[in-house]
């Protein structure tokens, strides 16, 4: 360049061309913030130099430092916000402060195979930001959704580590069969949502209508789109992110104590007219603790479990990049302790994830992803179930521990809680590996503007390797009168569990592969109408295989090795699936000067699950919206109104969650534990295997059709302070495989397949209202949103004969029939008075004669209209900033569910404290609630009945989260961008008036499940 007047400089690594006769004399550092209107720094705002590829993005502190020509034009922009320019003078600091765009809606949102910008979005489609979700300490990022997405209903129904996930339902329950959601993370369907490390996601969006359709055969549940963070342009940017905390169960029944338990035993034994149990003596000293060998007084869940047990996590993320690459990695571990005493409980996890972009040339660009973890689950050979179901009925007569510290006797099965939570019974071990990877290839076609293909390869590898190692465990009896020289009791070591150790391995190593092509074609015509247009095609291949092994008369349990079983009983395993799916799909968007609206998607599905002749559907969906806020008869005359969209839409869309291979006949080798068919010996030891037909195929079998219509509108209002947004949907959902109930009776001696029969529909709405505002130091917003979802069945061949007010067409699914309780018999007066169960006595429930026939039969029973998943699903968002602290509240409420209370009390174990206090008894014969029971021995303990039946309404604090940023003049001292410190708190407080036993979400009505947990935890973040 010596002989023009051309020069250039190296600025940011960015070769910039300048002209030489108007070169600056120097380069010189510039530094800014750049802020919103209320003060807040903003994130992730990009700098450039005008004219040039150079440039940067804002810190976590609003904060850029850039290296330019003095005199250059700065070109500050960010979606949802106008771009501002301001010119270089010298090293005076740049403070920016960004308006939000004139429409307050150019925030882009990610939907099927693509994006689209808020303010021209048709379809329902809910998202929530990446930021948002890590205010949550929760181990599975499922249980931190619920009350911050309208119309996702979550319920979490365990705690147990490892094993924590949430059932998610997007507008409630649609089908007789399988509602589970399609989830589909970085553009791959079926990857999992609940172990993906928060940090790493940028949004979590779901498809509620018509928008779905998108997806085909299964999107009929509705779909949530995870997408994962990718580097932005600027320096390296490091974030460390510490937290250490620990949990406890949500709620602890309250159980009777030992003198209560007594009383409670000599009552039913009066009852039954056999004599008292316990003397008053005894009860006495359970209650006095005076004679602990003889006269414990145990509460079951004090002995079993800690008050707190340890969690923690860590994460370290790197991001920024270059015009040429960008780059985004994260490397997490966490770990959750189990709640019992001596735990075998233990759930770890390490996970990574790389996100790479990188600019082969001006028309292509290629990405590659790479993520992997290790979910590491350790547990006791007794399940959860087992510890619980013995933790409830553990009697507060017998000892957990004898005094002296030994291990007391079982309550069933070699079961004593506080040894079967434990190592001592052996262990329960599963390592599941798992590695997502994409490669992505981007091509801007050259001469022809707005054409781009895609391409992509997924390859998803699954490995799981479960070992169990059962050992006999010992416990120590006492006879209550044996006693030493010394005077103390003599104690009787006995085995529990099996003779010898056992050991069972399994693996599960799968594989599936997805491949999709796309065109999209973007274009403006006279400068009015936009039309976007996007078509692809999508192969999807699975496969895995399964092995087992099983061993057992070890010569010791030193050795936990398959080789060092014995030779006897030998048994080996081993089985597979496949599975496949091709379709193609597409998507037409039109907008007349982004006022009229109009999309349509569609997409040609082939599904294995099916028969050759109804193999392939097509799934369409339609939407419209109209801004009537760019209406001159509105903008002119409402002003306080800034945006008002109405869209509609219609789809149809599918269901192929069903059993496999119906259209075909299916056999199975017998076997002799649980088939009908016995293998047959011949020649006195040669085993034959029998093969037996195990179901009818239905040659017609196809998929479930979901007919999704949507209505809604959008509204922002006072200077975008306040957002509204609003649906209601009718769904109907049509060829659900059931079998008939009606048309072939018992007696015909056969069993028909499931066919295509059932109609359900489903109705509801859903809404998110938001409000935003603030000064300089101090700022807020409040968020509300809510969903409610009702359905009903339509058919379903309901065996006739049944009452109407029994008849479960017309009402909604899961929903149950009951005797109504209506009182207390309070003596035997009013036996008489009352028709009543063959046996009754003072005391016991009143069964509504609802048939009015004078007698109390199942014909009694009514159905009530609730199950175990709520109706309206709903939360409450409040954040507060001044200066550097911050907070971040979530309230989420649920209403409508209900759960029925059935626990195993009497001789088989204890009581609630709730049905203890204020029972019926002889003394109290004027209480509202019935005796003590004994197993299911009354009629109103084994009839399931209304009094049992209780509301799971609730609320409660989710999420709290208190931060506090230091000030920026004391971290860059220490060489660090940011450093914020934070507590949070994750199930804080319930409130659930009719159910105070459990947990409201707790999937047990007997208390025999882990329990929720509540977390406390403060953690440190530091970016660099």
């Amino acid at each position: 360049m010596s002989n023009t007047s051309l020069s250039y400089r190296l600025v940011n690594k960015n070769l910039v061309v300048i002209n030489r006769s108007a070169e600056m004399d120097k380069d010189i550092t510039v530094r800014g913030k750049v802020t919103n209107e209320q003060g807040q720094p903003l994130e992730g705002v990009s700098v450039n130099i005008k004219g040039s590829k150079s440039g940067t993005v804002t810190s976590a502190t609003g904060e850029f430092e850039l290296e330019v020509p003095e005199g250059s034009v700065l070109v500050v922009s960010s979606i949802g916000f106008d771009s501002k320019e301001v010119t270089v003078n010298g090293n005076e600091p740049i403070s920016l402060k960004m308006i939000p765009s004139s429409k307050g809606l150019e925030d882009v949102v990610v939907i099927g195979y693509g994006t689209s910008k808020k303010t021209t979005l048709t379809g329902s489609v809910s998202s929530v930001k990446g930021r948002e979700l890590i205010q949550s300490p929760a181990t599975n990022v499922s249980n931190s959704l619920v009350g911050r997405l309208p119309g996702l209903t979550a319920v979490t129904g365990s705690g147990e580590p490892g094993y924590d996930g949430s059932t998610l339902r997007i507008r409630g329950m649609n089908t007789l069969n399988n509602n589970d959601v399609l989830v589909v993370v970085d553009g791959i369907a079926g990857r999992s949502l609940d172990r993906i490390d928060p940090n790493s996601i940028e949004s979590v969006t779901v498809l509620k209508d018509a928008s779905a359709a998108i997806y085909g055969a299964q999107a009929a549940n509705g779909v949530i789109l995870v997408t994962t963070k990718r580097g932005k342009l600027g320096k390296p940017e490091i974030s460390f992110n510490v937290n250490f905390g620990y949990n406890q169960p949500t709620r602890i029944p309250k159980m009777a104590d030992a003198a209560t338990y007594a009383t409670m035993l000599n009552e039913i034994a009066a009852y039954n007219g056999s004599p008292a149990k316990y003397t008053d003596e005894e009860i006495r000293k359970f209650s006095d603790g005076s004679d602990l060998w003889k006269y414990p007084n145990t509460d079951w869940f004090d002995e079993t479990l800690k008050k707190r047990s340890a969690q923690n996590a860590y994460n370290v993320t790197v991001s920024g990049g270059t015009d040429a690459m960008r780059y985004f990695v994260s490397l997490g571990a966490k770990t959750q302790e189990g709640n019992y005493y001596n735990s075998a409980t233990k759930y770890n996890q390490y996970d990574f994830r790389s996100n790479l972009d990188g600019k082969i040339n001006k028309y292509m660009s290629l990405a590659v992803d790479v993520a992997g973890r290790l979910e590491d689950r350790n547990y006791p050979v007794r399940g959860a179930g087992s510890i619980f179901r013995m933790v409830m009925r553990g009697k507060p007569t017998l000892p957990a521990y004898w005094p002296d510290g030994t291990p007391g006797p079982d309550i069933e099965y070699g079961d004593n809680p506080v040894v079967i939570s434990t190592d001592a019974t052996g262990y329960d071990k599963d390592k599941y590996y798992v590695l997502n990877t994409n490669l992505k290839l981007n091509i801007s076609v050259p001469g022809v503007k707005g054409l781009t293909l895609t391409g992509n390869a997924s390859f998803d590898k699954g490995f799981d390797f479960r070992k169990t190692w059962q050992t006999p465990w010992y416990l120590y009896t006492w006879d209550y009168n044996t006693y030493d020289a010394d005077g103390n009791p003599v104690l009787v070591k006995g085995k529990r569990g099996f003779d010898d150790a056992r050991l069972n391995e399994y693996s599960r190593d799968e594989i599936t592969k997805t491949f999709y092509g796309l065109a999209n074609y973007d274009t403006k015509i006279a400068g009015d109408h936009g039309i976007r247009l996007m078509v692809g095609s999508e192969l999807r291949k699975g496969n895995a295989d399964y092995f087992n092994a099983f061993r057992r008369y070890y010569a010791s349990t030193a050795i936990d090795q398959l080789f060092a079983g014995g030779a006897a009983e030998i048994n080996n395993g081993g089985s597979g699936w496949v599975n496949a799916r091709l379709n193609y799909f597409g998507r037409v968007n039109y907008a007349f000067r982004e006022k009229y609206l109009a999309e349509f998607v569609w997409r040609y599905d082939g599904s294995y699950i099916f028969p050759e002749q109804n193999r392939w559907g097509f799934f369409p969906g339609v939407s419209l919206g109209w801004r009537v806020s760019e209406e001159p008869f509105f903008a002119n005359n409402i002003n306080f109104i800034d945006n008002l969209k109405i869209r509609g839409s219609w789809g149809q869309t599918g269901n192929d969650r069903i059993l496999e291979w119906q259209y075909m006949t299916t056999y199975a080798y017998g076997n002799f534990i649980s088939s009908p068919y016995f293998p047959f010996v011949t020649n006195g030891s040669t085993e034959n295997q029998t093969l037996y037909e195990t179901r009818i195929p239905n040659l017609d079998v196809t998929w479930e059709k979901a007919d999704q219509a949507n209505i809604g509108f959008d509204m922002t209002m006072l200077s975008n302070r306040l957002s509204i947004e609003a649906d209601y949907f009718n769904y109907k959902r049509s060829n659900i495989l059931y079998p008939r109930n009606a048309s072939i009776p018992a007696s015909a001696g056969l069993t028909l397949p499931p066919e295509n029969i059932g109609i359900v529909v489903n109705r509801g709405f859903d809404f998110n209202i938001t409000y935003r505002n603030g000064t300089r130091d101090f700022s807020y917003s409040v968020g509300l949103n809510g969903g409610y979802a009702k359905n009903k069945i339509q058919f379903w061949d309901e065996a006739p004969g049944a009452p109407e007010y029994q008849r479960s067409t017309g009402h909604p699914m899961s929903t149950g029939l009951y005797y109504e309780a209506i009182g207390v018999f309070h003596d035997a007066s009013e036996l008489d008075k009352y028709p009543h169960w063959s046996g009754a006595k003072p005391g016991d429930l009143i069964f509504a004669d609802l048939d009015k026939n004078g007698v109390i039969d199942p014909d009694d029973r009514k159905r009530v209209d609730k199950s175990t998943v709520p109706t309206f699903t709903g939360g409450l968002n409040l954040s507060l900033q001044y200066k550097g602290f911050d907070l971040a509240l979530l309230f989420q409420a649920a209403t409508g569910a209900v759960n029925y209370i059935n626990t195993e009390s009497g001789e088989i174990g204890n009581y609630l404290q709730s049905f203890a206090d204020g029972r019926w008894t002889t003394g109290n014969p004027t209480s509202d609630k019935p005796r003590a029971f004994n197993r299911g021995n009354e009629y109103w303990a084994s009839n399931n009945n209304t009094y049992f039946l209780l509301k799971t309404d609730y609320v409660r604090l989710k999420n709290l989260q208190l931060g506090y940023t230091l000030p920026v003049s004391l971290t860059q001292k220490a060489g660090m961008q940011q450093m914020r410190l934070y507590i949070s708190g994750y199930n804080l407080l319930t409130y659930s008036p009719d159910y105070k036993d459990f947990d409201p979400e707790a999937s047990a009505g007997s208390g025999q499940s882990y329990p929720l947990q509540r977390v406390l935890s403060a953690g440190a973040t530091l970016t660099f």
